[in-house]
């Protein structure tokens, strides 16, 4: 077996074990309000993050404006509840026409 399998392998273990652990200890381990609003919040600002990141950088660099501003229109679309798939044609037709017109 080869590191790269082991490794994988290794990770899937880890990663079933530490999914597993939630139901199992849920009863046994008791969080302060607190603490699970700061659980909250860190996990929508990772979220937030994850998102800037993805749409305004291409190889180290800025996107340019197109996706940026699909990213805006689908979140748009979204905080207006439109269903999921005119999100997303909503956003990628956005990009689409602002790179066609030569908007990068």
């Amino acid at each position: 077996m080869s590191a790269t399998v082991a490794m994988i392998l290794t990770l899937a273990v880890g990663t079933y074990a530490f999914r597993l652990a939630g139901p199992l200890l849920h009863d046994r381990v008791a969080l302060p309000p607190r603490v699970q609003e700061l659980l909250s919040a860190g996990a929508i600002v990772l979220l937030v993050a994850l998102l800037v990141t993805g749409a305004l950088t291409e190889g180290g660099g800025f996107a340019g404006w197109a996706r940026p501003a699909g990213v805006l229109v689908a979140g748009v679309l979204a905080w207006r509840r439109a269903p999921f798939p005119v999100v997303v044609l909503g956003a990628a037709g956005v990009t689409a026409v602002l790179r066609a017109m030569g908007v990068a």
